[in-house]
């Protein structure tokens, strides 16, 4: 079963992409901003990150520049799901060292189908 994490600060947002992932045979875990990343991230490698980028405490840029630090995450697939969708704002997550890019609003059913694909 992959494991999942999931970063948003939105309530809403976080369930629904929960039950969708879970139905989809994930094992998820649910993180409120960047820290709570972190903390998982001390007990467990997860296959997918799913990190919004405007989150309190510790945004996403800066959780996935520390992802990018340590070296037993570096097969950890790290997509931003955020709705800062100017061109500028995608690129540098990109850069970054994202694996994928994804703008809200978007399709759960895409965002598992190109999840996936990741994987084959």
């Amino acid at each position: 079963m992959k494991k999942i994490i999931i970063a948003d600060d939105e309530h809403k947002i976080l369930m629904s992409l929960e039950y969708s992932f879970k139905k989809n045979g994930y094992d998820v875990f649910i993180a409120r901003d960047g820290t709570e990343v972190l903390e998982f991230l001390k007990t467990m490698v997860p296959d997918v990150i799913l990190l919004d980028i405007m989150m309190p405490n510790l945004d996403g840029y800066s959780t996935l520049e520390l992802i990018k630090q340590d070296k037993k995450l570096k097969d950890t697939k790290v997509i931003f799901l955020s709705a800062k969708n100017n061109p500028k704002d995608i690129e540098r997550g990109l850069e970054m060292g994202a694996d994928a890019y994804v703008t809200k609003p978007y399709s759960i059913k895409k965002l598992i189908q190109q999840i996936e694909e990741m994987f084959e």
